[in-house]
């Protein structure tokens, strides 16, 4: 397992190296859950199975919502990164170290607030999602911030901003959200698990990574709600 020097900013390798099924298990869990797809499994949850966030919206209008938030929130800030990668602002796509991570923060930055601007302008859409892609907003800030210091997971940050979301639901449904929870907190420690596993992780970053997604939405919830 590579762990990150906090000093020097290097992978220090430990003695464990994960064999081939756990590279498979970890890798898999990394992209199905990245941070940027994160949004799109929260918005199908809300548009399709919380029992009222939706109330009133067609099908055809749910399929656009969700629509709305992978273009704003999914594909422009995946495009920025390949932007900057060919124009060699950034070394990797896969934001390896914390130079790499600084525009692609202010970037999804830029786009976070302006879904939340767009939403919170249409009263029609539930306050529950203009209230969770603030707290979005938030963590890339938190994010920003933290990395001046060390490279926060962004994954982990994604995971713990879904799960704090599922917590701010429940404290209003307890009944409807028992079963949606139990099962983000599975994902978040199987995702978390996955980055310490074949990632330059450390417990540091990545615990420090789901109090910062957790903390963001009870904030968000706190100003929208």
């Amino acid at each position: 397992m590579n762990i990150q020097n906090p000093v020097t900013d290097h992978p220090v390798v430990y003695s464990h190296k994960p064999s081939i099924p756990e590279k498979l298990f970890a890798g898999s869990f990394s992209i199905i859950f990245h941070p940027l797809f994160i949004p799109v499994y929260v918005i199908s949850f809300l548009a399709f199975i919380h029992p009222y966030a939706f109330t009133g919206f067609s099908d055809q209008e749910r399929k656009q919502s969700i629509l709305i938030v992978i273009l704003n929130i999914v594909l422009f800030p995946l495009i920025s990164v390949l932007l900057l990668k060919a124009v060699g602002f950034i070394d990797s796509i896969y934001l390896r170290t914390k130079k790499d991570r600084i525009i692609p923060y202010m970037a999804c930055g830029i786009f976070f607030f302006w879904a939340y601007t767009v939403f919170k302008q249409q009263p029609h859409y539930p306050l529950l999602l203009t209230s969770f892609i603030f707290g979005i907003f938030l963590a890339s800030s938190a994010g920003l911030m933290a990395n001046i210091y060390f490279k926060i997971s962004m994954h982990a940050i994604g995971m713990g901003g879904w799960l704090g979301f599922f917590l701010v639901i429940f404290r209003q449904n307890s009944i409807h959200m028992a079963w949606p929870l139990a099962l983000v907190i599975l994902l978040t420690g199987l995702v978390c698990t996955s980055r310490l596993l074949i990632s330059d992780h450390s417990t540091k970053e990545i615990y420090t990574g789901l109090l910062a997604g957790i903390i963001t939405q009870f904030a968000a919830a706190l100003f929208v709600l």
